[in-house]
């Protein structure tokens, strides 16, 4: 009898989600349940059929996976993401909403709650799309966000099948055609646009510096390749204050104000940035304070020194590792799994 209750119990679980696949929440007709039709194409060959949410449009793009089990929105609004198409492995995406985006400018916060002022990605890819959302910060969905910034999205894909395309040939060139552009034939190899031929770090970087927590005990200065909010939340929160300059800004020409150099994460091709690089090779030379790099920034920092750098097959998407703790450390305890964030 139990036996029977179960295999009933699994049968309609099974029912439920492949009935509704694309379309996570089972919410009455709205915008996003309307059927436009959307594809997505790789530069090596495969296509993808969906239905669209979103901005109902067109665009081109470096097609990448994230494997976030959360914080989709922190994903889509990091400037490292300009110009790609960001695949989410995690089935559901949109369940918990959009929070608004906006913060004060204090020794806690940074202007804004996400990573920057609005999505940074060109487009998202997701196997179930909620329409509905629950979280008490969130002000709107998933799809309205998308619409209002422009950006076109694809759900009622296996993101499996992709994300394995993707692991297995690395970082691909993709189409995401929305509407009456679904029945046109996939892009020629040649007609696809590559975003690494941009210089995408002087698109997203700040045009004039500024200055956060004025009033900190030390001064830092962050070389802007594309900076994440939470970098610079970090450091205000840590008491610092922090004046944040163009990705080519001459650092040389104000660095005794200084009590340390921080370049940060960024998109695209790092040899976009070799004005930088060459600047900061006379820092090296010249200023014993501390420099400290990550992500674009590194390999800034690296390409100074004199060493070539180049762009990884898939790049570092993972978030939500499990990590074994192997020693205590504060409220880190020796044994347990812990999940990154």
């Amino acid at each position: 009898m139990l036996g029977s209750i179960a295999r009933q119990r699994t049968f309609f679980l099974y029912t439920r989600s492949t009935a509704f696949r694309g379309l996570a929440t089972h919410a009455p007709s709205t915008s996003t349940t309307k059927a436009i039709p959307a594809v997505l194409h790789l530069k090596t060959g495969q296509s993808f059929t969906g239905k669209s949410f979103g901005s109902p449009k067109s665009v081109f793009g470096e097609t990448v996976f994230s494997t976030s089990i959360t914080s989709y929105t922190e994903s889509m609004t990091d400037p490292s993401y300009r110009g790609q198409i960001l695949v989410f492995t995690t089935p559901m995406i949109g369940n918990y909403g959009v929070p608004a985006n906006s913060a004060p400018y204090d020794s806690q916060d940074v202007g804004v709650v996400l990573e920057s002022q609005g999505i940074q990605c060109s487009a998202v890819v997701v196997a179930d799309v909620a329409e509905r959302f629950s979280h008490h910060a969130a002000v709107e969905s998933l799809h309205s966000w998308c619409h209002r910034h422009g950006v076109p999205g694809i759900t009622g894909v296996d993101t499996r099948a992709i994300t394995r395309i993707l692991r297995d040939q690395g970082t691909t060139l993709g189409r995401l055609a929305v509407g009456e552009d679904v029945s046109a034939p996939p892009p020629a190899p040649e007609e696809y646009w590559d975003p690494t031929t941009e210089n995408l770090v002087d698109q997203v970087s700040v045009r004039e510096p500024y200055t956060l927590n004025p009033s900190g005990d030390v001064r830092i200065a962050i070389l802007d390749f594309g900076a994440k909010a939470n970098i610079l939340r970090s450091l205000v929160r840590r008491g610092a204050s922090c004046t944040v300059l163009p990705w080519n800004h001459d650092f040389n020409a104000i660095r005794d104000q200084f009590d340390g150099l921080f370049l940060s994460n960024g998109p695209g091709d790092p040899a976009h940035t070799m004005e930088a690089a060459m600047k900061l090779r006379k820092t090296f030379e010249e200023w014993d304070k501390p420099i400290f790099g990550i992500c674009m920034g590194h390999q800034v920092i690296g390409m100074a020194a004199g060493l070539e750098a180049y762009r990884m097959t898939f790049g570092n998407r993972g978030h939500n590792q499990p990590v074994l703790a192997l020693a205590s450390s504060g409220s880190v305890k020796a044994g347990r799994v812990y999940v990154t964030r």
